[in-house]
C-alpha cells in the first residue's frame, strides 16, 4: 500500500479565514491544533517556526491559536523540531503535547516512543500531524532557487513558499515565480534520496496538498486519536470536507507519487547497499 494504513481519506479545508489567509493549501494543520489547543485536547504543540523575515525554520513552542496561527505556512528546508520535545515538556511543563513533523521524525518519534528511555517525554505526546514530503532543501539551495534561478535580490523577498504543479513556487509582492521541479534535483538534503515515506505513513492524521484542488488538503486519519480529534474539528464547523472521489486530481495522483518515491528511493538503497553504505532502520 503505497499511502499506508489509514481510516478514511477526505479533501478537507479550514472554515477560518484567519487560518486560510495565512496558511498554506486548506490550513489542515493550523486548524487542528488550534481546535485542539481551544478544547484542551492539548496544552501545546512543537511546530517549525520562522522568525521574522528569515525563512530558516526554527523549532518553536506554541500553546495558543494565535502562535499557531504565526508560524502557519510550510518551509522547505529541514527544522530540528524534535529538538524542542524536551523544552515543551520541560521547561513549559506540557503534559498533553501535539507535534508537526515530516515522515523522517514521524518514524523517529515512533522509535522513541517504542523505547522506554525516552517515555518520560514521548508519553506525553497525544497527536503526531504528519506532512506530506517528497524532499528537503538546506537554506543554502533555497538560496540558490531565489536569487541564481529566480533572479530575487535575496531569499528574504520572498513571502511564501509553496510545491505544486510541477514547480516550486517562490512569492514576492503578490507575484509567484516558478522553478521546475527538474531543476531542484541534486538540490535536496542527502538523506531524502533514501527515505521511503512521502505520506507520513506513521502519523496520527497525514495531510498535504497532493490530490485535492487548489486552497484544500488531502486528509488521512490513520488512528483512533487522529480520526477522533480530526471529526470532532469537522463537527465543531471548523473544518469542512468533500470525498475525495468527488475531487480532481484525487487519490491517484497521490498514490502515483508515493509509490514513485518508494521505487526510485527504494533503487537508491540498493545501491548504497552494495557499496557498504549504512541505511537507516525502518520503523
Amino acid at each position: 500500500m503505497p499511502l499506508g494504513t489509514y481510516k478514511e481519506a477526505l479533501s478537507a479545508r479550514s472554515t477560518e479565514s484567519k487560518i486560510t489567509d495565512v496558511s498554506q493549501d486548506g490550513g489542515i494543520v493550523s486548524a487542528l491544533l488550534c481546535y485542539a489547543l481551544d478544547e484542551g485536547i492539548l496544552e501545546g504543540a512543537v511546530v517549525a517556526g520562522t522568525p521574522d523575515d528569515d525563512w530558516r525554520p526554527v523549532p518553536t513552542v506554541v500553546t495558543s491559536s494565535d502562535e499557531v496561527i504565526a508560524a502557519a505556512g510550510t518551509k522547505y528546508s529541514m527544522s530540528p523540531t524534535l529538538s524542542a520535545l524536551k523544552e515543551a515538556t520541560r521547561q513549559y511543563g506540557l503534559e498533553k503535547v501535539g507535534v508537526v513533523a515530516t515522515p523522517c521524525q514521524v518514524q523517529g518519534l515512533r522509535k522513541a516512543q517504542a523505547y522506554p528511555l525516552a517515555r518520560f517525554i514521548t508519553d506525553k505526546i497525544k497527536l503526531i500531524i504528519g506532512i506530506y514530503c517528497m524532499e528537503n532543501f538546506p537554506m543554502a539551495s533555497l538560496d540558490t532557487f531565489a536569487v541564481s534561478k529566480l533572479g530575487f535580490d535575496s531569499l528574504q523577498d520572498a513571502t511564501k513558499m509553496d510545491i505544486g504543479k510541477g514547480k516550486f513556487w517562490l512569492t514576492k509582492d503578490g507575484e509567484d515565480s516558478g522553478l521546475a521541479i527538474k531543476e531542484t534535483h541534486g538540490y535536496e538534503q542527502a538523506g531524502c534520496n533514501i527515505c521511503m515515506d512521502y505520506v507520513a505513513e506513521w502519523a496520527d492524521v497525514s495531510t498535504g496538498s497532493v490530490g485535492s484542488p487548489d486552497g484544500w488538503s488531502t486528509v488521512l486519519t490513520r488512528t483512533d486519536d487522529g480520526e477522533s480529534i480530526f471529526k470532532a474539528a469537522v463537527d465543531a464547523g471548523l473544518i469542512e470536507t468533500k470525498p475525495m472521489d468527488e475531487v480532481k486530481p484525487g487519490l491517484p495522483l497521490l498514490e502515483k507519487l508515493a509509490k514513485g518515491k518508494k521505487d526510485k528511493n527504494g533503487k537508491e538503497r540498493e545501491n548504497r547497499a552494495k557499496l557498504g553504505l549504512p541505511l537507516p532502520v525502518e520503523y
